[in-house]
């Protein structure tokens, strides 16, 4: 059996469709999950500048807004959406609410979190805001803390050796 890649998976889109990981093949990924009443939610701003900065090199953002945490994602559907494209000018790929711990974990994250199924690292997001850098080839290669601001040194120096492999 070959090993899986975020490639393997599906997300749902807010139109209700599933959209295949698969079509970000070859691009390296920031897989965030993400929360409207976080106070990290500021990151969404440098996010949306990081995404413009690299977007162009083969670099995508991909959004999973999460209720897991405190209760700070209470919205849904089309007030989820409207939110983060409207009052944070969110432009890269947000997907559905979903669940990033515990029991009813979402295949992506559970792939994400757990070096038993990505073969590379345990991390399982402790807040809104975690971060993980999936290379071009779909494999899990590190991840930032809620804290860790998407524009920092460290997150961009990997991103770009990423990105010139």
């Amino acid at each position: 059996m070959s090993v899986k890649t975020i490639y393997d998976f599906k997300a749902l889109e807010f139109s209700g469709n599933y959209k295949s990981l698969s079509d970000y093949k070859g691009k390296v990924l920031l897989i965030v999950n993400t929360a409207s009443g976080c106070y990290f939610r500021k990151q969404f701003k440098s996010l949306e500048n990081l995404y413009h900065q690299y977007k162009d090199l083969g670099f995508e953002i991909l959004a999973f807004p999460s209720n897991d945490f405190a209760n700070q994602e209470p919205r849904t559907g089309l007030n989820l959406e409207t939110y983060c494209r409207i009052q944070e000018g969110v432009t890269f790929p947000v997907f559905k609410r979903i669940h990033v711990k515990g029991d009813f974990v979402d295949p992506v994250y559970r792939f994400l979190s757990h070096k038993s199924e990505n073969g590379v690292l345990d991390s399982v997001p402790m807040w809104n805001f975690h971060k993980f850098l999936v290379d071009r080839e779909g494999k899990v290669v590190d991840f930032y803390y809620s804290f860790t601001s998407p524009l920092s040194s460290s997150v961009k120096s990997k991103i770009e050796n990423l990105l010139s492999k």
